[in-house]
């Protein structure tokens, strides 16, 4: 099982994953390509994009990307969908740049306006089946991540991605990221005996196993079902290790990569032990 984190960037793509790589050991790494909350789609550096690709080859380290926070394809602002799918375009060209597996985005929420669900279900369809046909073999794949609950989302609970792949007629190009604070702030008990088979259960009926490619494993600062994205180091949270437990030594997750996106990136420190911890509940062969 491959684990890792959301690495820094900082002083370029290179520059940056080597100090997070060094500092923590991780054989999985998860990067933007541009601004998380801003729109600007830049470019990456040919020099930086090299050697980050030789780096990721010599350590045997799998690359994922997060695509923009801000992309929402259910929104009733035209402006803001045209936006989004054109951040998508990019962070799946920059993935085949530089190598990654998939490229993660947020499913999205309706929001208000005329229409609701049904208008915005359309504008999934609309938006995102032109791009995932437009994805090769060997290109990085799209993975939606269902979200912590909070408004008018288009998939909150892991049951929700049933009509969110449905609209796009099930596309193989298009797979699941599970979040274990988004899940758990939607009301998907993890911490209870039984509760993460119980959710892969569910997963499993919505839209099978096989579409589960990526976990983000973060803990949460908020109770279960509070609809609140507040991620917090494992174990130090309320789904507690035991949770994480249950769900990594769960046949499903099995060869899955995980990442965790919790506090203390930047500095390292609470990643290398979030994902020292993780590798710790992993059931040795």
């Amino acid at each position: 099982m491959r684990i890792g984190g959301h690495a820094t960037t900082a002083g370029g793509l290179a520059t940056g994953v080597r100090g997070y790589l060094d500092a923590t050991d991780a054989s999985v790494i998860q990067v933007y390509v541009s601004n998380p909350r801003g729109w600007a789609r830049p470019d990456g550096v040919p020099q930086q994009d090299e050697a980050f690709r030789a780096l990721c080859a010599d350590r045997d380290v799998e690359v994922f990307i997060h695509a923009c926070l801000l992309v929402n394809l259910g929104s009733p602002t035209p402006g803001t969908v045209e936006q989004s799918a054109a951040t998508l375009r990019h962070a799946l060209r920059r993935g085949r740049e530089i190598g990654a597996r998939g490229v993660v985005f947020h499913a999205g929420s309706w929001v208000s306006g005329d229409g609701g669900l049904d208008r915005a279900v359309k504008q999934v369809r609309a938006t995102l089946l032109p791009i995932l046909d437009g994805i090769g073999d060997g290109d990085p794949r799209l993975l939606v991540e269902p979200s912590a609950g909070g408004g008018q989302c288009l998939a909150k609970r892991v049951e929700d991605l049933d009509p969110y792949l449905a609209a796009v007629d099930g596309h193989p190009a298009l797979g699941v990221c599970l979040d274990t604070c988004h899940a758990w702030a939607a009301g998907h008990d993890l911490a209870a005996p039984g509760g993460a088979a119980a959710t892969l259960a569910a997963l499993d009926a919505a839209v099978g196993l096989d579409r589960l490619w990526l976990i983000h494993a973060n803990d949460s600062k908020d109770a279960c079902g509070s609809a609140r994205d507040r991620h917090e180091n494992v174990g130090a949270g309320t789904i507690g290790v035991d949770g994480f437990a249950a769900l990594l030594q769960h046949p499903t997750a099995a060869g899955l990569p995980v990442v965790v996106e919790t506090p203390g990136h930047k500095a390292h420190e609470g990643h290398a032990k979030d994902i020292a911890t993780l590798r710790s509940l992993v059931p040795t062969p």
